[in-house]
């Protein structure tokens, strides 16, 4: 027998073990199919997180990262598996999302804090992800999955190294559609138990829920208007949760278990918190502003046509017109070679350069050329492209198209007056390639989210945007003298 035979032999072999056995569940105490020891759950966690952290980074805030993890180790402590060592990570994301990985790793995004209002929500969606963990959601999946793809990962297995096979769909689930409705609806009811035993009402479970559905709702306003599928966080029920009977059933039967240590909501100190943190593209992305973006770190600004959507991407700049049918994008390209604007786009584009002039923009020179590319609108679309040198080291480069042919030439003027808007900052405008922040502001007499969104940066539904940040939404109105979050 070769080596080969030998080793798909031991490989299942190996695998037909695990696969006969059953282990008790934490939270249920029922016998469930897990492939993985408490040990090799650790490492698949360990694995998993690098690959998360390729993808994310973290966001630097000390006094928030000591105040997550020790409101998550309060709830850890007395969790059905509090003997892991959790670890509880601030994600630099606009993303309204939070998530969990075996292990004991749980991530929450500062998108996802922006609409928050309490530290009981906080707990609430610590208990949440804690809940993943302690019923094994993530080991249970990444079962279900080797027993399905059994022949397509024998090989990933053969020498013991179970956490390789299926790692980045692992991740990239938990992040992206969590563990299943069954799976979410359990995670919400041990969450609900978790909070509720150090003291604090579980009905905060049921609120974060609601904010959540109602950002995910309003996105689909906008998503209609903006000709792109809606966002959505992968805990959200399909149902608004005041209606949902299930969720309203295990809010209820974990109030069987309130500790009888009372916890304030701490709505103020968590509020405090949160003031600063940036909303949407954070530190060193620039923002955008109105119809213009500005970036401080590299010192320039752009205005695209008035209406357009600007969608500040960690790659690109990107404008489109209202129906999207239309977009302008910017990004930066590293020069390699001391060769002029002109024969750099020969280079990328051929010699193929219709209607191409040498271009001077502010300070920047440049070429700008009708191109032939392929596009997200198709193949061999016209585009008109524009390369201005910032310094010796590297260049803006603009791609400006039309999904239809027709109407290319009808936006030429308009793509051209977007790349000559290109300057440098002035002193006075550094500030606006800031991040938009949270800023808590005490409600006065007589003021209305119609007068407090005029004090924001939202350019476009400011009204509803504040609502939805502050769970009043679709026509809730702030007491005076109550928190609420602006945006500027």
């Amino acid at each position: 027998m070769d080596r080969r035979s030998f080793l798909k032999k031991s490989a299942l072999l190996t695998i037909s073990g695990p696969l006969a056995s059953c282990a008790t569940n934490p939270v249920t105490g029922e016998k469930d199919l897990i492939l993985l020891s408490e040990d090799e759950e650790t490492e698949l966690g360990r694995n998993s997180h690098k690959q998360v952290m390729k993808s994310y980074s973290p966001y630097n805030h000390p006094e928030l990262i000591k105040y997550i993890t020790m409101l998550g180790e309060k709830l850890a402590e007395i969790s059905h598996r509090s003997d892991l060592i959790y670890h509880f990570t601030l994600l630099d994301s606009p993303q309204v999302n939070a998530f969990a990985i075996p292990g004991g790793y749980i991530y929450i995004t500062r998108g996802m804090l922006a609409y928050l209002k309490s530290e009981a929500e906080l707990a609430g969606v610590l208990g949440h992800e804690l809940g993943h963990i302690t019923a094994k959601h993530g080991v249970k999946q990444y079962s279900k999955s080797q027993v399905a793809n059994i022949l397509g990962t024998v090989f990933g297995i053969v020498v013991g190294d179970r956490n390789i096979a299926n790692l980045g769909r692992l991740a990239s689930t938990a992040i992206i559609r969590g563990y299943g409705r069954e799976a979410e609806l359990e995670a919400d009811r041990v969450g609900a138990e978790y909070i509720a035993k150090v003291g604090y009402d579980p009905d905060a479970l049921q609120d974060v829920i609601g904010v959540l559905k109602n950002q995910e709702e309003f996105d689909k306003v906008l998503a209609e208007e903006e000709n792109r599928d809606p966002y959505a966080y992968h805990g959200v029920f399909a149902t608004h949760p005041d209606n949902d009977k299930r969720l309203q059933g295990v809010i209820k039967a974990a109030k069987a278990n309130l500790s009888e240590v009372k916890l304030e909501d701490n709505e103020k100190k968590y509020l405090e918190l949160i003031e600063g943190i940036p909303f949407g593209p954070g530190e060193g992305q620039g923002s955008a502003r109105g119809s213009s973006f500005y970036h401080t770190d590299l010192d320039f600004t752009l205005k695209f046509p008035d209406g357009w959507k600007i969608e500040n991407l960690p790659t690109a700049v990107l404008g489109t017109s209202a129906d999207r049918e239309v977009l302008i994008e910017l990004t930066m390209r590293d020069l390699n070679r001391k060769i002029s604007a002109k024969e750099l786009m020969s280079r990328l584009y051929g010699d193929n350069l219709e209607n191409g002039r040498e271009i001077k923009v502010s300070e920047y020179q440049g070429y700008a050329a009708t191109v032939e590319m392929d596009t997200t609108f198709g193949s061999a679309h016209k585009c008109r492209v524009a390369i201005l040198y910032k310094n010796k080291k590297e260049a803006f480069q603009f791609i400006a198209t039309t999904k239809k042919g027709s109407e290319y030439r009808k936006y030429i003027l308009a793509f051209d007056d977007t790349i000559e808007s290109l300057r440098k900052l002035k002193p006075s405008e550094k500030h606006l390639g800031e991040p938009k922040r949270i800023h808590i502001h005490k409600v006065k007499m007589g003021e209305t989210f119609q007068s407090l969104a005029k004090k924001t940066a939202f350019t476009t539904h400011a009204e509803n945007r504040l609502r939805v940040i502050n769970n009043k939404f679709p026509s809730g109105q702030p007491k005076a003298g109550s928190l609420v979050k602006l945006v500027y």
